[in-house]
């Protein structure tokens, strides 16, 4: 990843409290050339995904057309997920996304945004975006919306 991407997540994981402890597990993607059969190359991507995902963790993943929730609904949701101990894993995907198979067995699907993100990009914003609620939840000044 660019300088800029590790220096921005960073930024707002060391921000979290131990309660809600970002925790990064990159799944480097896999080499795609010319003529490489994408739909392999998700399918591996899928299950190393799969793997790193803690047992037991809820687990959702970032896809253009899931359910659109606002910065007061993830504040809500994070809240639930710190009163129930639940781990959760938000998972990102690569350069076409994630697998379509595997995207229909993850129960909970997020959009961000209709709008198409580069993935490193979306890892700052979604740092950002968890840092965001935890501040909501613990009356903090830094979200300044409805």
């Amino acid at each position: 990843m660019p300088q800029w991407v590790e220096q921005g997540y960073r930024e707002y994981a060391q921000r979290m409290p131990p309660l809600c402890q970002l925790e990064l597990v990159e799944i480097a993607a896999k080499k795609r050339g010319k003529n490489a059969d994408t739909a392999r190359i998700l399918r591996d991507e899928a299950q190393s995904l799969q793997s790193a995902i803690p047992k037991g963790a809820l687990t959702i993943a970032l896809d253009r057309k899931g359910k659109h929730i606002d910065t007061q609904q993830l504040a809500s949701k994070m809240q639930s997920w710190i009163d129930e101990s639940q781990d959760v894993a938000i998972l990102i995907g690569g350069p076409e996304g994630i697998d379509p198979y595997y995207l229909n067995t993850v129960g909970t699907k997020w959009s961000l945004s209709a709008m198409t993100f580069a993935h490193p990009v979306v890892r700052v914003m979604l740092a950002e975006q968890l840092y965001r609620a935890w501040s909501i939840n613990a009356n903090l000044p830094y979200h300044r919306g409805d």
